[in-house]
């Protein structure tokens, strides 16, 4: 970690906001809201539904302008409306300025699997029906064309995402759209992940870390929060404060359980 570069070093809102009656500025959240300073390569926010984790990532998503990884573009998605109108008021902070990354919620990546496997389908069609009007030079040059695009996606993504588990698949997007230098914003990335791809995606997650990136993560994931030198804030008191991870509620409830089941189960 001792290399690792912090790109986004701080956010902060620029000015009083006067708008506190609409959401999402009447979060508590947003309203106790003091400037954040990431001064490790992985930050994980951490809280209970409601506390407001999405919708700071979103308007920081949107404040970045990253693509979305399976949703719809940012500057146009109705459901971010909100995100994008917080996004207008908060400052970034830059220690190096990024063009490459994504966003991406686990609910987008099943819109974002079956897209390609459209795309790719509607390639294959294309490359078919060209039979129909071409020949010769023209038709090998035509099909070459569509059929070389597919060939990329196959190559990137495999023959289709649905074909594998929702968590195997999940890995091999991250796996191909990860690149180094990027800046990455990640809300619960372990919906779809067994514990052992977890394990699989901390690996990954690393290997990034070392050529550059920068990732902010929300998550309810122990194992993924256990990631070494990851800075961890979190959202159930504000204003945010950081949390050291033996001291997380999910973590001792988590290891309680684990060795105690018969004391939290036996009332059921």
């Amino acid at each position: 970690m001792a290399n690792a570069m912090i790109q986004l070093r701080s956010i902060s809102l620029k000015t009083a906001i006067r708008t506190a009656g609409q959401y999402p500025f009447t979060l508590p959240l947003i309203q106790q809201f003091q400037p954040l300073e990431f001064t490790a390569p992985v930050t994980f926010l951490v809280g209970e539904n409601g506390s407001g984790k999405s919708t700071l990532l979103e308007a920081l998503a949107a404040a970045v302008n990253l693509p979305v990884i399976g949703g719809d573009d940012i500057r146009r998605d109705p459901s971010l409306e909100p995100a994008r109108n917080l996004a207008k008021h908060l400052k970034l902070v830059w220690g190096k300025r990024t063009h490459r990354g994504f966003f991406l919620r686990a609910e987008d990546f099943f819109n974002f699997s079956k897209r390609m496997k459209e795309t790719s389908d509607e390639l294959e069609d294309m490359a078919k029906d060209f039979e129909q009007e071409l020949s010769g030079y023209a038709l090998r040059l035509a099909q070459g064309v569509v059929r070389g695009q597919r060939h990329g996606l196959v190559e990137k993504y495999g023959e289709d995402l649905n074909a594998n588990s929702h968590g195997e698949s999940f890995l091999k997007l991250f796996q191909a759209r990860f690149v180094p230098d990027g800046f990455y914003i990640l809300d619960e990335p372990e919906a779809p992940l067994s514990p052992q791809r977890q394990i699989a995606f901390l690996m990954t997650l690393k290997d990034m870390v070392g050529q550059g990136s920068q990732f902010i993560i929300a998550t309810h994931s122990p194992i993924i929060m256990a990631f070494p030198g990851a800075k961890i804030l979190s959202l159930d008191s504000l204003p945010i404060q950081e949390v050291a991870y033996d001291d997380l509620e999910h973590v001792r409830l988590t290891r309680d359980f684990l060795n105690q089941p018969e004391r939290f189960l036996r009332h059921l």
